[in-house]
Formats: structure tokens, C-alpha cells, sequence
């Protein structure tokens, strides 16, 4: 049985990846870390663990946990599990970070994008950026797995078979996404009030949202060149979700069984990769509550662009789903162990 800790286990993330360990049947939660509700019943917190978890929340002291789980999970905000990471912590436990600390390799860009220092640049090279359907191999032999960010994820799978394989230019690309308000997090803010989002819809981040460089070093990855995107979110009113609209420039006319056969020689055999039917399109409802990214696409041969679209559930594969698919991952049991909920509808 894999010991866990998680460390922010009261954010929502947090108390997804909970939701999900309690379930699983490879692994047992041995420390709810919260810095915020020490001593407190967890499920005070969150009362829809009422008569399931009776276990008090802790604090996040890592090197401690290291003594005492196999895997420690960190949902935390940026800083954070750089600034306390050490080898004597990796010497004993797998470390899977939620946190954008260790996804960009290049720290002067971390750096300037989420204007903090890098408190541990050295383990930069050697963490394995946790993308599960891209970086099997890397994330099987690392102790070190920086989670994907919810938009990169949902972009990068949507084209990534398409740059790989040199279909689209790669300087046309634009990201239009959109998410429900759980991506900005539980803490008070003035802009997450009910009555700011409710009947709104608004973009943020324009130019500038700080996952921009991740997106664009996975891309550039793939396409085996720099690529720079346009990318824009907007925060919706629903509580979880994402839906991104990709817009590209086909170097090439392709049909649409050409640039299918494409997307089923990446991911025919990926269980939370779902390239619908023809002329369906992806809708967050569809994956909410799962593991799953679903995936389609529409070529406009008046413009000789294509427009892909996806949807995940930010919280899961955006976040939670993807850590504990991690883990699997990292400890060499199945893939699938404890991810396969269907999604809840309506």
C-alpha cells in the first residue's frame, strides 16, 4: 500500500486528491496537511466527508512527512515546495508538486513570468514534467513530478500530435479558453464573489497569463522549434471546467481522415484520451468529475485553418486526476487504478 501525504489538502485541489486516494485501492492517506486549519477535523472543512475522513489536519512540515509516507503531494501555491525541497526529502519519498515550480525549465523565464526567485533551481533538470500521456517514461524514473497547470494540459494534448508530426505553423497558433471559477482558487477575493461572476463572462491574464510559457516550451518541444502562441483565457460562471478553442494554420490541405488517423496514432490506446465522433464537439459537462480529455476538431478549408477543441475538468485532469495518474505512473501500478469515474451528468 502507497503511504501519501498531502500538503495544502484544504485548497480545492487538495480535497480532490483526497476525494480520489480514499478510493483507491494502492494507496492510504497518512497526513492531511493544511497550515490553515492545524488541529481541525477535516471534515470541518469539508463537510461532504462528514462520517468518512475523521482525521485532523496538519502541518507541512515536509521533511517530517518524508519520514513517514512514499509519496508526498504538494498543492501549494508557487513557492512553496521549492523553497522546503531538499535530497534528504527525495532520498525518501516521490514528490509530486500541483505547483508551477518545477513545470518551466528554464528558470530566468519562472522567474520573470511569476516574479519569484527559484529557491531550487538544481532540481530543475532532474524533475520530470508530469504530462502523463507525453512523458510516461521520464515520469516513471523521477522522484521529482512537476503537475501540469489546467490550461497547458488541456492545450498541449489538443495539438500536440498535430506539432509533432508538422502539420500546422507553429508562429499561427491561438489558445481561446475558457474555465469555471474553482481554477482561481478557495481564498477570499473581491473578484470571486458570486455577484462578479454570476451572469459574466470576462477574459484576464490577456498577453500575460503566467501559464503562457509553459504552454509554449511544451509546444516547442513538440514542434522541435520555439513556438510562440496567442493565448487568452476568460473565467466563466460554473464551478468547474475547462474548454479551450485552438486555431491554426494547416501548412498543408488535409482532410479530415487524414488529421483523424493523426490523433489516433498518439492516443488510440490512451484510456483519458477521447477523440470523439465526427462533428461532435467536446462540452465541459461531458468530463466533469473525471479524469478524462475529450478531444475534436473541425477543419475550415475556406481559410485552411484548423479549430480544435477540448474539454476537462480543471480540478481532475486539470489538477487531482493527473497527480494520482502520476503516482500510478511513478509506482508502477496501473495507470488507470482509481481514475475511472464516470462522469457526473447532468
Amino acid at each position: 500500500m502507497i503511504k501519501a501525504g498531502i500538503i495544502g489538502s484544504t485548497g480545492y485541489a487538495g480535497q480532490e486528491l483526497v476525494r480520489l486516494l480514499i478510493n483507491h485501492k494502492s494507496a492510504e492517506i497518512k497526513w492531511f496537511g493544511s497550515k490553515s486549519y492545524i488541529n481541525k477535523n477535516f471534515s470541518d472543512v469539508y463537510q461532504n466527508f462528514f462520517k468518512i475522513i475523521s482525521d485532523k489536519c496538519l502541518d507541512d512540515n515536509m521533511e517530517k512527512l518524508a519520514e513517514e509516507v512514499d509519496v508526498i503531494f504538494t498543492a501549494t501555491p508557487q513557492g512553496f515546495c521549492s523553497s522546503l525541497i531538499n535530497e534528504e526529502i527525495l532520498s525518501k519519498a516521490k514528490v509530486i508538486d500541483l505547483s508551477a515550480d518545477f513545470r518551466i525549465k528554464d528558470v530566468d523565464v519562472y522567474e520573470e513570468w511569476y516574479e519569484l526567485k527559484h529557491k531550487s533551481p538544481q532540481f530543475l533538470k532532474s524533475s520530470a514534467y508530469g504530462l502523463c500521456e507525453i512523458n510516461r517514461e521520464l515520469i516513471k524514473n523521477s522522484n521529482l513530478v512537476a503537475n501540469p497547470g489546467c490550461y497547458p494540459t488541456c492545450t498541449v494534448l489538443s495539438v500536440y500530435p498535430l506539432l509533432k508530426e508538422g502539420l500546422i505553423d507553429e508562429n499561427s497558433i491561438i489558445v481561446d479558453a475558457k474555465s469555471g471559477a474553482s481554477g482561481t482558487g478557495r481564498s477570499a477575493k473581491t473578484d470571486n464573489l458570486f455577484c462578479e461572476i454570476n451572469e459574466n463572462i470576462k477574459a484576464y491574464g490577456v498577453t500575460n497569463h503566467r501559464h503562457t510559457p509553459e504552454i509554449e516550451e511544451q509546444m516547442s518541444y513538440a514542434a522541435g522549434k520555439t513556438v510562440k502562441i496567442n493565448f487568452t483565457p476568460h473565467l466563466i460562471p460554473m464551478n468547474r471546467g475547462i474548454l479551450t478553442t485552438i486555431y491554426a494554420s494547416l501548412k498543408n490541405e488535409q482532410t479530415y481522415e487524414e488529421i483523424s488517423s493523426v490523433y489516433d496514432k498518439y492516443y488510440s490506446g490512451e484510456r483519458f484520451i477521447r477523440i470523439l465522433d465526427k462533428d461532435v464537439l467536446p462540452q465541459t459537462r461531458w468530463v466533469k468529475g473525471s479524469n478524462f480529455t475529450d478531444i475534436n476538431f473541425k477543419i475550415d478549408s475556406r481559410t485552411n485553418r484548423i479549430i480544435i477543441i477540448a474539454a476537462i475538468d480543471n480540478l481532475i485532469k486539470g489538477a487531482a486526476g493527473q497527480a494520482v495518474q502520476n503516482m500510478n505512473i511513478m509506482f508502477k501500478i496501473e495507470e488507470i487504478t482509481g481514475l475511472m469515474q464516470v462522469p457526473v451528468f447532468p
